[in-house]
């Protein structure tokens, strides 16, 4: 296929790729939530441009600084695909396309920070939006919570691991 010829806008998917591009969503979610897990949100680096992101995040996201960062704390999916919130999301990334490798991949990322992923708590998002939100969360506190409980999650699969090696007689 020529890529002269090619037009996004109006291009069918392939379901292998839309598959691929899946698995690497949900591989990069749960990565994350077991960073939560192990690591303190507020220590946790997610890229060498942190701070960067982190400043810039929340200079051209006023609302991100509103109200106990309520806009933060739980995302509106209408507000991030409305035409003004893709407008303003789409000038950031870019100031990443050469900066952050794969910067426009798709991420999953929970709309609510004080729950776990789940069906009804993620969309998806480009990696750099994952970022964006995902630093300023750690660092503003609003992980605290979620990092509890993805400690929480792991001692129970350990102790449910724990009863069924002890039931079996392999611990």
């Amino acid at each position: 296929m020529s890529t002269q010829s090619f037009d996004p806008n109006n291009a069918q998917n392939l379901v292998e790729v839309e598959k691929q591009f899946a698995v690497k969503a949900v591989e990069h979610a749960q990565t994350y939530w077991n960073l939560l897990e192990k690591v303190p949100p507020r220590a946790l680096k997610l890229t060498k441009l942190d701070d960067e992101i982190y400043e810039h995040t929340m200079s051209a996201f006023p609302e991100f600084n509103e109200e106990n960062h309520v806009h933060l704390v739980k995302l509106n999916e209408d507000w991030l695909k409305s035409n003004i919130g893709k407008k303003k999301w789409r000038e950031f990334c870019q100031v990443y396309e050469k900066k952050v490798k794969d910067y426009n991949f798709g991420s999953l990322i929970r709309t609510d920070a004080r729950q776990e992923y789940g069906e009804t708590n993620t969309i998806f998002v480009t990696r750099i939006q994952f970022y964006a939100i995902e630093i300023a969360r750690n660092r503003l506190g609003l992980n605290d919570g979620a990092h509890e409980i993805a400690k929480a999650d792991a001692e129970k699969e350990r102790l449910k691991k724990e009863k069924a090696a002890k039931k079996h007689g392999t611990s």
